[in-house]
């Protein structure tokens, strides 16, 4: 696949974001972002460290994500193995899983979802040698509240809708318990019965929608084992037109 084609594909699902931070697109079109771990004449290609642990795309939006389209061009293997597997966890199970009362007391309370929370988990935890984000990018991608129980678009059924990688309160609990429930909450929702896991290979394209998800990028390869992916994020669109209230 070309830049354009995937573009255009992903394109047929919604409107396509262009990542606040502007760096590693496809020449020509900001809407394909470029993953890998490749260094040409000293400089990367592509985001390295792109989605390396459990989140929801655009969680942090006030128009929230459809759905992701990644295009796998070269995969890193070892042994024959493919590496570099993307995990998912399936948001509607984990709704169902909960206790009836918890979700009782849950329901029309709103999270807090904020893209730096992400971001500087990376470059504290994780060693990223991604820069801090500026004060424009912060601006450009404010913290956002939405429901903590989605219901979902295409299904019509409750899904859990917090994750930890932009999560940050539960805005109508005092601190401590926030903390608490949302400790709770990404717990449950990895529990091993909600879990699926996809091994690449070359030419693969992979697609799955958000609202219904979170993901994991496998951080098991080495530098010197080259990976390079495109992916292209939709925008739900077709069934959010207007920006959700931000609280």
């Amino acid at each position: 696949l070309t830049g354009r084609q995937l573009a255009d594909f992903s394109a047929r699902f919604g409107k396509l974001e262009i990542n606040v931070a502007n760096a590693f697109q496809e020449p020509g079109i900001p809407e394909v972002m470029i993953l890998s771990n490749i260094v040409e004449n000293g400089k990367p290609i592509g985001l390295a460290d792109a989605g390396q642990d459990w989140h929801t795309d655009m969680s942090y939006s006030s128009t929230i994500a459809l759905a992701n389209v990644l295009y796998g061009i070269k995969i890193p293997r070892r042994g024959g193995k493919p590496l570099g597997a993307t995990e998912f966890a399936n948001m509607h199970a984990a709704y169902d899983g909960l206790p009836a009362e918890m979700r009782r007391d849950l329901e029309g309370m709103t999270v807090l979802h904020d893209f730096n929370k992400f971001w500087e988990m990376m470059r504290r935890d994780k060693g990223s040698r991604r820069p801090p984000l500026s004060e424009a990018q912060k601006k450009a991608k404010p913290p956002v509240s939405h429901p903590i129980f989605l219901t979902h678009p295409i299904t019509g059924r409750k899904v859990l809708y917090a994750n930890p990688g932009y999560s940050i309160r539960i805005n109508e609990l005092p601190q401590k318990e926030s903390d608490e429930m949302l400790e709770f909450l990404f717990e449950h929702q990895l529990r091993p019965e909600y879990r699926y896991a996809f091994h690449w290979n070359e030419g693969d394209v992979l697609m799955w929608e958000d609202i219904g998800t979170i993901h994991n990028a496998v951080a098991d390869y080495g530098p010197d084992e080259h990976r390079l992916v495109k992916r292209c994020q939709v925008m739900a669109t077709m069934f959010y037109s207007g920006a959700r209230e931000e609280r």
